[in-house]
């Protein structure tokens, strides 16, 4: 059989391809890929080019893997070429490997022998590292003798955000090139380091703010013919320190402490242990075992969902055909901020660092002042962290909503009252020139109420940011009946540009994230009514893998807040006793917040709360002998008899009424998808990232048992309207629980969002 040769369009690239029927089945399955390769050049007559091509950051696909192993081929058999480089278009080296392969065949040649080919080369290749070089790309670049990159470059191995390892030598190269310590700190953060740090840790050879090509091939004919065996870091011995021992203890309590629950982290000290006590053959082989117990595990699975859902979110669609294709957002140059509380000073740095000119509004001379010295040391502390400018001359501050009247769109964030974002609506249509976008930053209240005061209610949306705003990364944007695609596409062009992941959702009261949060919230409390303390439920939210429980959270962000909501609502009902005390129409209702509020105890702020602290603004949460006794005297006063609760229970019913909540929400098309919710979870609320989010993890539960467990608890709290099952989830476990990405087939179109 013969070979059969594919010339690309570019440059002369050629593909070789073994046989005809390796030909046939390369067709058959790579069509739109065969633009998509590794194309060759010859530069200065002695050097080889290899760039990458598969935008946007030249994923090692299979047809790239391909191209790769010819054209090295291709130029070491020609002996004008004295030395290689290899590099990638448009200004990125590589992003890695391509995650779409994870879950189908994997095809083309594999990515170890690929850079262990590159490596035993007897012609120096040289990695030219513009942009980017994470995971398989910078292992790539490892392969290769020497690397040369751009001072805006980032490097990094973050597999482990997608519950993996590096598969292909990174756990035991970067240790021997650069040292145990450093190594794991990357390889188990999986952050990016920038092209200085990189130079300064001996990952890359050279620096320059100039084409890294050029000073690539420029390096290549430098060291042409030059011995290359002090240039393989597979030969290199790993450093070993007298403190080894305690280096890799230290690491893996760190990580453990970290990683609640993650198995990614921890894997990743195993394989680099390996590199250290194996030689570089058998680590290969550890680090392979190792990789190929994540691949298969729930968490890289999870992750990986996790991965594609937060891109998926940005294709928005509503239940009144919008859709992120077809409409198109309005350029914002200059935007305004109406109130600087805690929220209003964040949401203005994050508008000033998108370089936007923003008027910043507090009609109290006192706040404004705060507000300024605030935001300053915000902007200062930022741009130092970044190593940016500095942002002050974007922000202009005044006393006078007037000073709004020339901005293109306006976010309000005063404190949650509809009556006070009713009058600033109001005022806003009057004072802001024609066609400005109104925001409102409300955690809950209804956007078509405050679009209704205004003469121009297409033009209002809701973005809600979540504290501290200028650092979390979620935007909630929220469109009534009546706002205009045009709106929400500019609101979540808006979000994009200030670094924010924006997830698009309908109006109902607490949206998407507050609204689930509501029963999660209520069967912490009934739990406690039923015997359980704080520190057990917070603990077994924790060992599950929340950063802090449900009442160390309501602690931090203070319980007054809810109170607050409460007694707006008509729920707070002082001084009732009996069983009225805990029915509010009809359910089942816990006023332990409230009694809590009415002594004063709004948590770190007052020194007392669901915990204990060691002063007001504490953050080392105690138990406290004071609150057990207050538990035991309710529960006394209400003829509540306590039981002990085992943790599968504490979480079966918080979990699980949350996820419940969130299945009626699809069902009322507030959320477009599962994948919302869930971006909306991990980013916003502390859903463990590796748990994929609460609508993944009902689906890796099982929907049938899932029904079950509410089925279960509804039947023993019938006045918990929380905990009956939703229609949605019934259906689907009815239809033998499909796949998460085909829920959407089953959820039924609202007539409205409202």
């Amino acid at each position: 059989m013969g070979a059969a040769v594919h010339s690309g369009n570019r440059r002369g690239t050629k593909i070789v391809v073994k046989d005809d029927a390796e030909e046939k089945k390369f067709n058959n399955n790579t069509k739109d890929l065969l633009d998509i390769m590794a194309f060759y050049s010859r530069v200065s007559g002695s050097v080889g080019v290899i760039t990458l091509q598969n935008p946007p950051v030249n994923a090692l696909s299979a047809a790239v893997r391909q191209g790769i192993v010819d054209t090295m081929h291709r130029a070491l058999s020609e002996p004008e070429v004295k030395s290689v480089v290899i590099c990638g278009q448009n200004g990125k080296f590589c992003g890695g490997a391509d995650i779409r392969e994870f879950r189908a065949n994997m095809r083309g040649p594999p990515l170890v022998p690929m850079i262990h080919l590159i490596e035993a080369a007897e012609k120096p290749v040289v990695a030219a590292i513009e942009g980017v070089a994470l995971g398989g790309g910078l292992e790539l670049a490892l392969g290769c003798h020497y690397r040369i990159a751009h001072s805006k470059a980032r490097l990094g191995l973050p597999e482990v955000t997608l519950g993996l390892l590096p598969g292909a030598g990174g756990t035991q190269r970067l240790p021997r090139l650069i040292g145990v310590p450093a190594a794991l700190e990357l390889i188990t953060t999986g952050r990016h380091a920038t092209a200085a740090e990189a130079l300064q840790l001996g990952i890359v050879d050279e620096v320059t703010d100039h084409s890294a090509v050029d000073a690539a091939v420029k390096f290549a004919q430098s060291v042409a013919g030059k011995s290359l065996d002090a240039r393989r870091i597979s030969t290199y011995p790993c450093p070993r320190s007298p403190d080894l021992a305690e280096i890799f203890e230290k690491a893996m309590q760190e990580v453990r402490r970290s990683a609640r629950g993650a198995i990614a982290p921890v894997t990743c000290v195993q394989a680099v242990h390996a590199s250290v006590t194996l030689p570089y053959a058998k680590g290969m082989e550890r680090e392979r075992e190792l990789f190929s117990t994540l691949f298969t595990s729930g968490q890289a699975h999870a992750l990986q969902y996790y991965f594609f859902a937060q891109r998926a979110v940005s294709r928005w669609s509503t239940p009144s055909g919008a859709r992120w294709d077809t409409s198109k957002p309005r350029p914002v140059h200059k935007a305004a901020v109406i109130g600087l509380g805690t929220m209003g000073r964040g949401i203005t740095v994050s508008l000033a660092q998108a370089g936007l000119s923003v008027v910043a509004v507090e009609t109290q001379e006192k706040q404004l002042l705060e507000a300024k010295q605030a935001v300053s040391g915000m902007l200062e502390r930022s741009a130092k962290r970044r190593g940016a400018p500095l942002a002050h001359d974007k922000i202009k501050y005044s006393c006078s909503i007037q000073a709004v009247a020339d901005v293109d769109l306006v976010i309000e964030a005063v404190f949650e009252d509809m009556a006070l974002k009713k009058t600033i609506f109001q005022q806003l249509s009057g004072i802001c020139k024609p066609g400005t976008f109104l925001c409102t930053n409300t955690s809950g209240l209804d956007i078509d109420e405050l679009a209704s005061q205004t003469q121009s209610p297409e033009l209002v949306v809701g973005m809600h940011f979540f504290a501290p705003a200028h650092v979390m990364k979620l935007l909630e944007v929220v469109y009534g009946p009546r706002s205009s695609p045009e709106a929400l596409a500019t609101a979540m062009e808006m979000g994009k540009k200030m670094g924010k992941v924006s997830v698009a959702v309908g109006n109902c009261r607490g949206f998407v994230g507050n609204r689930m949060l509501k029963p999660y919230l209520e069967q912490a409390f009934f739990l406690l009514e039923e015997g359980a303390t704080p520190e057990q439920v917070d603990q077994v939210l924790e060992e599950f893998g929340f950063a802090m429980g449900v009442f160390k959270v309501s602690d931090l962000s203070g319980l007054d807040v809810g109170w607050k909501v409460r007694k707006a609502d008509g729920l707070v009902v002082p001084g009732s006793t009996g069983k009225s005390a805990r029915i509010r129409g009809g359910s089942r209702y816990s006023p332990l917040g409230d009694l809590l509020c009415e002594q004063g105890r709004f948590g770190q702020k007052t020194g007392r709360g669901w915990y204990q602290y060691d002063k007001p603004g504490g953050r080392v949460a105690k138990p406290d002998p004071w609150l057990h006794g207050f538990l035991e005297e309710y529960r006394a006063r209400h003829g509540l008899v306590a039981r002990r609760i085992d943790h599968q229970e504490m979480l079966e019913r918080c979990l699980y009424a949350l996820i419940n909540e969130g299945f009626q929400i699809l069902q009322d098309g507030i959320a477009a998808g599962p994948e919302d919710i869930d971006v909306i979870y991990v980013l916003g609320y502390g859903w463990p990232r590796h748990r994929g989010g609460p609508m993944f993890y009902a689906g890796l539960v099982g929907l049938d048992k899932v029904l079950e467990r509410l089925e279960h608890y509804h039947q023993v709290y019938p006045n918990v309207s929380g905990l009956k099952p939703c229609s949605l989830i019934r259906k689907l476990a009815a239809s033998s629980s499909p796949p998460i990405h085909r829920w959407r087939e089953f959820i039924q179109k609202p007539r409205s969002q409202l």
